[in-house]
């Protein structure tokens, strides 16, 4: 029996019922009543990128196994997978626990989101080691060295874009790669500022979105809660700054331009500008180039990525017409396809 993820058994069960193997960590396990006063067991599971629930029901010979798994349980689900009425469902499934060396594979999710999310984080770092202002340089690299660990398994969101386990980092990534491209356009705007903006825009919500180290699930936080990840950003910026500044090494910057208070506040303003508007959170607008590139790369991004998920996930309404998935406003249209850089062969 092939094991797939979740992501894969919820696309093949769509077209037709498919006996596979997940490998998953329970979520959540809640007893639910049925309208004839029976009960059913609420499953909640997921995997390094995708969450779903399944329902057992009591006269199902799983049951009394599945109603008395612990939360954050790692398990195996082998069975028949099918879409039916209330999502993905199982039928005459099993389940085993995890060993040891299946965790760390579930924990370091599929191959190729695997190999994307480390050739991402490469990236950034590649990125951030091009830029040319000492303060800004030394600022991405003490970040990237106390905190990446936790960088990596942070998501960009609880729901609607990147909303995994190291999302964060697919998402500042392609942020810089975009940017980057950007500033290559437009000379005039401050790269190292945006590049340096970009690693940090969202760096609050490690403290917000960060998934636990031994799973797939993502505690609420006071500091996440009582304050966003807007104000924790700026705060973990002053820290790092100010940490960096009494350090007898860095004497030189007090003689630097521009001066070290101007280039602090104006990463400042980009942290604290990205949302845009008013209305979405944003405690000021943008009021400079840099501030409004990170705005517009950050909102291209969480789209795409809503709009490609979206692709996969919706059904159709009609010919190349995809049922809207929240938060987009409409429903999708397939993208035209790519004109083929080769020429057909007879």
């Amino acid at each position: 029996m092939n094991t797939l993820c979740l992501r894969e058994i919820k696309q093949t069960a769509a077209g037709s019922p498919t006996h596979a193997e997940a490998f998953v960590q329970v979520e959540s396990s809640t007893v639910k009543p049925t309208k004839s006063g029976g009960e059913f067991l609420e499953l909640k599971i997921a995997d390094a990128e995708e969450h779903c629930t399944l329902r057992v029901w009591s006269d199902a010979p799983i049951f009394a196994d599945a109603k008395a798994l612990p939360t954050h349980a790692f398990i195996a689900i082998s069975g028949e997978w099918s879409s039916g009425q209330y999502g993905l469902e199982a039928k005459q499934w099993q389940m085993r626990p995890l060993l040891p060396d299946e965790i760390a594979t579930l924990l370091g999710g599929p191959p190729a989101l695997r190999e994307k999310q480390a050739s991402d984080f490469s990236d950034l770092q590649q990125l951030t080691s091009s830029i040319s202002d000492p303060r800004l340089h030394a600022l991405c690299a003490l970040f990237l060295s106390d905190f990446g660990e936790r960088f990596r398994r942070t998501g960009a969101a609880r729901e609607y874009h990147h909303a995994r386990r190291g999302g964060l980092v697919e998402h500042v990534a392609q942020m810089m790669r975009t940017a980057a491209a950007v500033c290559s356009a437009y000379p005039m705007v401050n790269r190292d500022l945006v590049i340096t903006g970009v690693l940090f825009h969202d760096c609050g919500k490690l403290w917000e979105n960060c998934f636990a180290a031994d799973g797939f699930h993502m505690p609420y936080s006071e500091p996440g809660e009582l304050l966003g990840h807007i104000p924790l950003g700026i705060e973990l910026v002053n820290r790092l700054w100010r940490q960096l500044s009494e350090s007898p090494a860095n004497a030189p910057w007090k003689d630097l331009q521009p001066p070290s208070e101007d280039v602090r506040l104006h990463l400042l303003h980009l942290i604290a500008a990205h949302h845009g508007e008013y209305q979405f959170g944003s405690p000021v607008l943008p009021k400079t180039p840099e501030a409004i590139v990170l705005h517009h790369v950050d909102n291209i991004d969480a789209k795409l990525e809503m709009m490609f998920s979206s692709y996969q996930s919706s059904p159709t309404v009609g010919r190349n017409i995809f049922e809207r998935t929240r938060p987009l406003t409409t429903r999708l249209v397939r993208p035209l396809a790519t004109f083929p850089t080769d020429p057909p062969t007879d």
